[in-house]
């Protein structure tokens, strides 16, 4: 099986870029190589000392090919480079003799470049966008977040000419089926899995002291890419109006992701406007920028965590609530969140809207008042995502895979 991913390398944890779509391609096919499938994943190379080829475990391959300056460049600067990339993935099959019977392509970018792969070569190809341009573009907040007309064309053409679209939810699914006229029958809902050799619960005091976070804190959690669709500024406006309300509660937030390492005036835009929006509204002491962190070290936050919330205006899953719910956290998602489709009717209560920092501030208050919904609540996510490992994402993707040759 050849997979497609051209922006991103699943086993980088460097760059803007990292987050679920790598999780998802990563966890996926070493599973899918456990199930015995030969599995070459492609992608750029951002590193000149990266090694050109990677070998992740048995059956399971990451080949890095040159296309552009070996650095980290933002996806809408990529499209120039797919010809160098597909002359260099067309000279290494050669040189290695390599054939393959299944194209799995991730991010419409891919998409692009395992079309050519798909006509070259007659082979299936299975499309998984991961976000779509259309609702990204709902929700932009300003033309520099807007993506381009291009990306939206291009994905128009993409679910026209690939075999099978995977969408990571059903809201998704739906997405696909109206706004881009995607046949429904063409459509599957692939959602992401768990690794529950990683995520699991863990002592409330154990993992606090683990992360260092004072035993009399009750922290709310947001774990994420530090971008204007995720909508951390909404969870600041609500932190603000739970102390205002509560000013002896001893909450706090912590937010990991993005980059902190270096001076405020060198962090990234979205970064310095939530900074500035922190000391605005007068909760700096209150409110805690953790920087990125490694997949090893977030049970521990999970773990430590009254709440996570996710209170993004458009997410076409949302990996870490299924993270944070193995780990027995509850998560206050938007409607607007693919996981959002899995929370069953007695849970609904963890589900908020976008963009409403009133009514987010109010479920989490709630859920903290009464401590034993929250310890009943607890024990239930737990148990609402423990069918949803890896494994069982794998081989449903596996019949996928036959349904297509």
């Amino acid at each position: 099986m050849c997979i497609i991913s051209y922006h991103t390398c699943p086993i980088s944890d460097e760059g803007m870029e990292v987050g679920g779509m790598n999780i998802y391609v990563l966890e996926l096919s070493k599973q899918l190589s456990r199930q015995g499938y030969v599995i070459d994943i492609y992608t750029r190379s951002q590193s000149a000392k990266s090694p050109r080829i990677v070998e992740v475990q048995k059956n399971l391959r990451v080949i890095h090919l040159p296309a552009g300056p070996e650095k980290y460049l933002s996806p809408k600067s990529l499209k120039v480079f797919i010809p160098e990339f597909l002359k260099s993935y067309y000279k290494f099959i050669d040189e290695e003799n390599l054939s393959y019977d299944i194209l799995n392509c991730h991010y419409y970018l891919s998409g692009i470049v395992g079309f050519e792969i798909k006509k070259k070569f007659k082979i299936p190809m299975l499309m998984t966008f991961h976000t779509l341009a259309l609702m990204k573009n709902l929700v932009a907040r300003g033309s520099e977040e807007k993506e381009t007309m291009e990306r939206i064309k291009a994905e128009q053409v993409l679910v026209g000419v690939t075999d099978v679209m995977i969408a990571t939810s059903e809201s998704d699914a739906t997405y696909l089926e109206t706004l881009y006229n995607c046949p429904r029958q063409k459509i599957h809902v692939l959602t992401p899995g768990i690794n529950f050799d990683l995520f699991y619960p863990i002592k409330k005091s154990l993992a606090k002291k683990q992360i260092g976070a004072s035993e009399k804190h009750k922290i709310i959690l947001f774990v994420g890419r530090i971008e204007p669709l995720k909508g951390v500024d909404v969870l600041l406006y609500s932190i603000k109006i739970l102390l205002q309300k509560n000013p002896n509660s001893k909450l706090c937030l912590w937010i990991v992701g993005g980059n902190v390492t270096s001076e405020i005036k060198e962090w990234s835009k979205e970064l310095q406007k939530l900074e500035e929006l922190r000391r605005v509204l007068n909760i700096s002491t209150s409110v805690k920028f953790v920087g990125r962190k490694e997949q090893k070290d977030l049970p521990y936050y999970y773990a430590a965590a009254e709440v996570v919330a996710m209170p993004s205006h458009y997410e076409s899953f949302g990996l870490t609530a299924l993270e944070a719910m193995a780990c027995g956290t509850p998560v206050i998602t938007t409607d607007a969140t693919g996981v959002s489709d899995i929370f069953d009717k007695k849970h609904h209560s963890l589900i908020t809207s976008a963009n409403n920092p009133l009514m987010l501030a109010s479920k989490i208050e709630e859920l903290l008042i009464d401590k034993e919904k929250y310890a009943k609540i607890s024990k239930e996510v737990r148990e609402n995502v423990s069918d949803m490992s890896w494994e069982n994402v794998a081989e449903k993707f596996a019949l996928l895979c036959e349904h297509c040759q």
